[in-house]
């Protein structure tokens, strides 16, 4: 049984981390810069690891039939990018992607344009890439592929753990930001307001990762983000100031 749900999570590891390059070399494109695209510390993008397992699970069967596999996994994997979207949204309080500027997106959470490609996809992981994951299992013992899947197992639950703490501070931050735009709260000087200096201060150069990676949060958020730099700033200049004294 262990071994079966071990060899389940190398294969989301595997299809994961081949998300994660693909991401990279797409948005790198896009945005015209190296972009370390991930909402995790490690090289992998669980949505495309949880969505190659979903058209293994399901796909799998229609083998003789690849326009099935391709119509089937076209639906599949748009449904579990918009819903990804919008779990993600009501969590964070960001929408980790955008494609209202694009004329074939709903909602700005999928496009047809992706929905065809993640067709291609499916067809490329249930005919090539499934095959080639059974093939290197079976070059490894059973126990070997226990150890391996473990380590990678707990590697992760803690790298999950970790990016989620970073990005709920995040949230946290930005809902402090838009707190801070109510006419009310912008009568009150910076400085004397301790509850949102000790907020501001806390946030690291860590979460800025989450910002590079996901340059929709900076677009969407640009003046939640904007007061938090200027609270910051505010903050520094208030201490030199203090220590000139």
């Amino acid at each position: 049984m262990y071994i079966s749900l071990i060899k389940l999570f190398l294969i989301f590891i595997i299809i994961s981390f081949l998300g994660y390059l693909l991401e990279i070399v797409v948005c790198s494109y896009n945005y015209k810069k190296i972009v370390n695209r991930g909402f995790f510390f490690g090289p992998y993008c669980p949505i495309y690891g949880l969505g190659g397992l979903v058209i293994i699970w399901c796909l799998n069967r229609y083998y003789e039939d690849p326009i099935v596999v391709f119509v089937m996994g076209t639906v599949l994997t748009s449904l579990i990018e918009y819903y990804t979207s919008y779990v993600l949204e009501k969590i964070f309080h960001n929408r980790w992607w955008d494609y209202s500027d694009r004329r074939d997106s709903i909602n700005g959470r999928i496009c047809i344009g992706n929905s065809i490609f993640f067709g291609i996809g499916s067809l490329l992981i249930i005919y090539y890439l499934y095959p080639a994951i059974l093939s290197l299992f079976a070059l490894f013992t059973n126990q070997t592929l226990v150890i391996i899947g473990t380590i990678l197992l707990i590697i992760f639950m803690i790298d999950v753990i970790a990016s989620f703490v970073i990005a709920y501070n995040l949230r946290h931050r930005i809902i402090i930001a838009e707190e801070l735009k109510a006419e009310k709260l912008k009568k009150i000087p910076f400085i004397i307001n301790k509850k949102y200096k000790e907020e501001i201060e806390k946030l690291k150069i860590v979460s800025n990762r989450l910002i590079k990676a996901f340059p929709n949060i900076s677009k969407n958020n640009e003046e939640e983000l904007d007061i938090i730099w200027k609270f910051r700033k505010n903050l520094k200049e208030s201490k030199k100031n203090k220590k000139a004294k």
